[in-house]
């Protein structure tokens, strides 16, 4: 099947399975970028890449792939939430024309747009602050959706200028008083608002916030700012492009951001969705100091080759988001079920709440076997698996059939 394709028919699949978290009536998709370790020499796309995080055990840089992905957030039946893999792609380290002058929000924003139109309306984006940008939002703004992002600390932006009676020659003046965004923690001290913590998951925790409607030149509108103060996270200033949206409604939004944190955990050391190893002979080693491969003076046999490699990984990344969502669907629909065969035992264990994947996916090796005696010998399942199992690694499962 096609990556196209495969991908559309998984988003509508997901829209059916699950039922998505709404927020003003706009479906909620997490966006975010992933750096996938590879060692190959002779992978393409393969470069050597920086990762900026506040984790002290990922290193500075690293040689490997750059993914950027996008998740629905779904609601299960007991209110626990999650988030669903849509896609992901590799969005940086092959160059195929000297033309292209598309950056990686470029690339996000188009992939976004590509993925939206099989969902359902507009939808809300929640992203951090590397896509706080005039790239990311106006193309989005343009179509009618709407993003959620934190701004760095030293953002400015501007009140709505004075409207004078006396029009003078040339346009009106819109953008006023200039505004830095932190200097408000001083200057509108005793405005701040103290409530209970709106984020998930979070309870006993007190926060402050203040909110103001500000004009942002990237964007040239007005857009929410809300200043966070958390005890324990210190200060942080978040921003909506939809005014509707109250602040702590703003702020829960982006407290559901570490969801696909959490998917990015479970689909690398869970489902391997990331632990490709496609090689391609015909490339040239590369250095442990490459960036980009650009391959506008390569044959066009060899650049056919390149996109062949390449669809490889996205098919086998896409089949992971697909084997994750429904790890996640067992998870929240049969949540009593899993629970009920899970014979192992952990310390966190809370049979009230849907269990991880890692839980789900022990339990289903748990009951293969039991389900390849008891399935009658024409299931279409059990007849797919007997006919592609490798019985010299797994005999007990030849003793099962």
């Amino acid at each position: 099947m096609a990556l196209g394709a495969l991908t559309s028919c998984w988003t509508r699949l997901v829209l059916q399975l699950f039922t998505p978290l709404r927020v003003s009536n706009r479906l909620v998709l997490v966006g975010d970028g992933l750096k996938v370790a590879k060692e190959g020499k002779k992978m393409p796309a393969v470069k050597k890449l920086h990762q900026s995080s506040d984790n002290n055990s990922k290193p500075s840089y690293i040689f490997g792939h750059s993914f950027q992905a996008l998740g629905l957030l779904v609601r299960g039946p007991v209110g626990h939430l999650c988030c669903v893999p849509l896609t992901s792609r590799i969005q940086e380290g092959v160059v195929f024309s000297n033309r292209d002058r598309r950056t990686l929000l470029d690339k996000f924003v188009q992939l976004f747009l590509t993925l939206v139109g099989e969902l359902e309306g507009a939808t809300l984006l929640v992203v951090d602050a590397y896509y706080a940008s005039r790239k990311v939002l106006r193309p989005l703004l343009a179509v009618g959706h709407h993003v959620i992002t934190r701004v760095r600390r030293n953002a400015v932006a501007y009140v709505l200028a004075e409207q004078v009676e006396k029009r003078r020659r040339g346009r009106p003046r819109l953008y006023g008083e200039k505004v830095r965004l932190h200097d408000l923690w001083c200057s509108r001290h005793e405005q701040f608002h103290t409530v209970p913590s709106p984020v998930y998951g979070e309870t006993r925790v007190t926060l402050r916030y203040y909110a103001i409607d500000l004009l942002w030149r990237p964007v040239g509108q007005l857009v929410r700012f809300v200043l966070v103060e958390h005890p324990s996270r210190g200060q942080v200033i978040l921003m909506s492009s939809d005014l509707t949206l109250t602040p702590l409604e703003l702020i829960t939004c982006y407290g559901y951001r570490f969801k696909i944190e959490a998917a990015f955990k479970q689909a690398l050391y869970t489902l391997g969705s990331y632990a490709y190893h496609f090689w391609m002979m015909a490339m040239p080693p590369l250095s442990r100091r490459s960036g980009n491969q650009y391959l506008h003076r390569k044959s066009e046999d060899y650049r056919q080759l390149v996109r062949r490699k390449l669809a490889a990984y996205h098919r086998y990344v896409q089949l992971g988001c697909i084997a994750q969502g429904l790890l996640q669907y067992l998870a929240l629909s049969f949540r009593a079920d899993v629970w009920k065969y899970f014979r192992s035992w952990l310390r966190t264990m809370k049979p009230t709440q849907p269990p991880s994947e890692a839980v789900v996916a022990q339990t289903l090796r748990q009951t293969l076997p039991e389900f390849l005696v008891n399935a009658p010998a024409g299931h279409d399942l059990k007849k797919f698996i007997l006919e592609r199992t490798d019985f010299a690694r797994y005999p007990e499962l030849q003793l099962a059939a």
